[in-house]
């Protein structure tokens, strides 16, 4: 395990997050799952964090977060630009809108600690435990 550091601490901040789309879209597993990707990392590096591993069956993800921000912060940005640039790709919609509602209300977030290999295999693997 490496820790990271800041001017006066060091760290090691790695959580599991869980987020799905409303009513739990279909649409997602197309396209716009194609095109999520990228966003995330994007906007994950905006926030000076980083995706360490992610699938969109669900939106499993290993995500690192400086510790002086709040996961809450983090997720609803992450949730909430990346429902805008879904928006602005897939519907058309240029400005005046509020990301059309994309997410489902809330997530699920859990420490790894030590079992960080573990997760990032639940996370690779999450494909085939949706189809069983």
């Amino acid at each position: 395990m490496s820790y990271d550091s800041l001017s006066h601490s060091k760290w090691d901040c790695k959580y599991h997050l869980v987020f799905v789309p409303k009513f739990r879209k279909k649409k997602l597993y197309g396209e716009i799952r194609k095109f999520l990707g990228p966003v995330f990392h994007e906007l994950a590096t905006q926030k000076r964090c980083k995706i360490l591993e992610g699938h969109m069956v669900q939106d499993h993800m290993l995500i690192t977060i400086l510790p002086k921000f709040a996961v809450s912060e983090v997720v609803g940005y992450i949730k909430g630009k990346s429902a805008i640039a879904i928006a602005r790709q897939f519907i058309g919609r240029k400005r005046n809108f509020n990301g059309e509602s994309f997410w489902a209300r809330g997530y699920a977030v859990s420490t790894v600690g030590f079992e960080e290999a573990q997760i990032r295999n639940y996370i690779q693997n999450q494909e085939q435990l949706v189809e069983a």
